[in-house]
């Protein structure tokens, strides 16, 4: 397999106004090569504390479409990311499409990355979806809970740990209506609320999909939220799954155990305090370990991606992990698919 490769111009100073404040959200112009033509583009740093990182993220707009090029600096396999996406995929969940990539700027080869879909209006067009408004769960307080997981005092705004990205202030406002209505909603109302204003069945499904693969960061954060139109539902989409598969977000093994089996936050917990929704939830989880989560689905597609990049990590002398580590991971990913699937079946056996 041949990657693509991106080719970034920018000027010398600009890359080190870029490096002197890594955490600026402010772009800066560059040109990207596209058939031997040179196009203007806008480009920084994204991400977390990977910013600080020798090897680095990058958002880049091209003719008004975001690009992420993520470097997976600390997931050994490279591939947890695309790996997860495709898994949610094939549980009905929409998520990003990914594809690997090379990087160069200027005369610097930056080695292999993964480009990532942005969750955004063209997202939805290209899935015909039609959303009304949209909002990211950027840290810990987009727990669907009342109190700032800092100070353990009320959150200043019940939009606290959230960006608006597509609607206005009534959307917002609407938003924090749902947040504070789970918590304060008492338990024979709290079952018709959910039913009218989440759309369980995506819920459900995504919960299990953080759980099987086991994302300890993605119930608090790193997922998108969206109101659907036609229905007034809001639906749930994963956001940056490269700490899973048996590996925390530092690229760590951190076993087949970490994430409990119903998951964590406020909306979770009261949504399977309902017997019907716990149910359901088990349904959903017996569904998937019948015929997705299992290595006869999964470890071909860790195969195929795992192949078609091993020749440019064996020459990507910009990565954190040892190539042999790499060899490896695939064994190591379906040891994790071993495990994970005799833990939840274990579990949901009792209920």
């Amino acid at each position: 397999m041949v990657l693509p490769q991106w080719h970034i111009l920018i000027r010398d100073q600009q890359r080190r106004q870029m490096d002197e404040n890594v955490w600026s959200e402010t772009f800066t112009d560059a040109y990207l090569s596209e058939n031997g033509e040179w196009k203007p583009i806008k480009i920084k740093y994204r991400g977390g504390h990977t910013r600080e990182y020798p090897k680095r993220s990058y958002e880049i707009v091209v003719d008004g479409i975001t690009h992420h090029l993520n470097a997976e600096y600390d997931d050994p396999s490279m591939i947890r990311n695309a790996l997860s996406f495709r898994f949610f995929e094939l549980i009905g969940v929409p998520s990003p499409k990914t594809r690997h990539c090379l990087l160069k700027m200027n005369n610097d080869h930056l080695g292999v990355y993964l480009e990532i879909e942005a969750v955004d209006r063209r997202f939805f067009k290209r899935r015909n979806i039609a959303a009304q408004s949209l909002f990211y769960a950027v840290n810990d307080n987009a727990n669907f809970g009342l109190l700032d997981v800092d100070t353990k005092k009320p959150k200043k705004s019940l939009f606290s740990g959230y960006r608006l990205k597509i609607g206005g202030q009534k959307d917002r406002e609407r938003f924090e209506t749902f947040v504070r209505k789970i918590n304060v909603l008492k338990k024979e109302k709290i079952g018709k609320y959910l039913s009218s204003r989440l759309d369980t069945d995506n819920y459900l499904r995504w919960l299990a999909g953080a759980v099987l693969t086991g994302n300890y960061d993605g119930f608090d954060q790193n997922y998108a939220i969206y109101r659907h139109k036609p229905t007034g539902l809001y639906r749930i989409i994963p956001w940056d799954y490269e700490g899973t598969w048996g590996r925390n977000c530092y690229g760590k093994n951190c076993g087949s155990n970490l994430v409990r089996v119903k998951g964590y936050n406020r909306l979770t917990e009261k949504l399977l305090s309902a017997p019907d929704n716990l149910r359901k939830y088990k349904r959903i989880l017996t569904e998937i370990l019948d015929h997705t989560f299992t290595e006869k689905v999964l470890m071909p597609v860790v195969w195929q991606m795992h192949s078609g990049i091993a020749p440019y990590i064996y020459r990507d002398r910009t990565r954190k992990w040892p190539f042999p580590l790499f060899v490896g991971e695939p064994h190591f990913i379906r040891n994790y698919i071993r495990e994970r699937r005799a833990i939840v079946l274990s579990e949901i056996s009792r209920w």
